[in-house]
């Protein structure tokens, strides 16, 4: 089971940041060129009104919809994701003996619970529910997480490389 362990959480955030790339293609558009990040920091109600009109149900496609999917998405992600962090650094903190490893890959946790936070206040404010307050919470959550996330996914990947130029890569998967 350890073997396949990291391999299936690699595998499983690939495939959804494959599926929820795909699915949210429409959300990117003059007024939110940055699709599905537009409404994570969109920290006040004139923000994120103009997401929401932006995505507002016209002719061809209801990007409302679409985006409630894509934060639905994001809840299989995150446990793809968040897991896959946490224990591939505190495999390589455990490796390298290091206690700050074992500390940045609790990072991943927090990450993804913070992702939770972010996601509720998305689909709060994707049912109509716009709030000054939904959306700063939001925004802050949103920073946070990416905040940790990166800085575990930049310790795992220097951890890797560091395996790996030490010829300890296996060690990963035992």
């Amino acid at each position: 089971m350890k073997k396949v362990l990291l391999p299936f959480l690699f595998v499983g955030t690939m495939i959804m940041i494959y599926v929820m790339g795909k699915t949210s293609t429409t959300l990117k558009t003059a007024a939110t060129p940055i699709g599905i990040l537009n409404l994570e920091f969109a920290y006040n109600n004139v923000k994120t009104a103009a997401v929401v009109q932006a995505w507002a149900p016209n002719n061809t496609i209801d990007n409302i919809t679409v985006a409630k999917n894509n934060t639905y998405y994001d809840f299989i992600f995150l446990a793809f994701y968040a897991s896959f962090l946490f224990f591939t650094g505190k495999k390589i903190a455990q490796i390298k003996n290091s206690n700050t490893g074992k500390l940045i890959a609790n990072g991943a946790i927090a990450a993804g619970i913070l992702d939770i936070a972010e996601n509720a206040g998305m689909l709060f404010t994707l049912s109509g529910n716009l709030s000054g307050a939904v959306a700063f919470i939001t925004v802050v959550c949103a920073a946070i997480k990416w905040v940790l996330a990166i800085t575990v996914a930049l310790y795992c990947l220097a951890g890797i490389v560091s395996l790996i130029w030490h010829k300890k890569f296996n060690m990963l998967f035992t």
